[in-house]
């Protein structure tokens, strides 16, 4: 089964169709989300289901997983975090282009899970900003689809300039981002 994005609100006619760029723009990012998994624990072993035939996360534009930041323009961090891994993942995410997202799949990435240890780092959040958080331990494939799908949501419908806003600067001054 093929599925096939609804074109934005526009006016249409012979042979011609238009719309704001923003809704454009919007739904060529939500249908061409280049993945990074920056996998470590079981939730990678579910995210390699999700990419499998049988969940295929291709369907859903995500054709290519990147294993550069600068060619990927959403970090999947899935598992266990080390304290000593958060700087890791904080430039990970600093050399991603903008637009980018984050998802924190399972319940270790979104907040340590069952390790409350010194040496595990409560939640990326605490490093990097988060979009969509996927609970789980570890989360099922359709979880994961569905965090996707969230992002997806997040890409369609993001204004072109969000990014140069005041509260996305304030956002990311909070975590020490420039």
């Amino acid at each position: 089964m093929v599925k096939v994005s609804e074109a934005p609100e526009g006016l249409d006619g012979q042979g011609f169709f238009a719309t704001q760029l923003d809704k454009v723009v919007g739904l060529a990012r939500a249908n061409s989300l280049w993945p990074l998994p920056f996998a470590t624990s079981c939730c990678g072993i579910e995210f390699m289901a999700t990419m499998g035939s049988h969940y295929d996360l291709a369907r859903f534009g995500s054709e290519r997983p990147s294993f550069s930041p600068r060619q990927a323009d959403l970090l999947m961090v899935m598992g266990t975090i080390a304290k000593k891994m958060g700087p890791i993942v904080k430039q990970v995410y600093e050399q991603m282009a903008e637009p980018k997202w984050v998802i924190a799949v399972g319940a270790c990435a979104s907040s340590g899970g069952i390790f409350d240890t010194y040496s595990v780092l409560q939640g990326i959040d605490r490093v990097i900003p988060v979009d969509v958080y996927v609970p789980g331990c570890p989360p099922r494939p359709e979880q994961i689809l569905e965090g996707v799908m969230k992002i997806q949501e997040l890409a369609q419908n993001e204004s072109t300039r969000r990014r140069n806003s005041d509260e996305y600067q304030a956002l990311l001054n909070s975590y020490n981002i420039e």
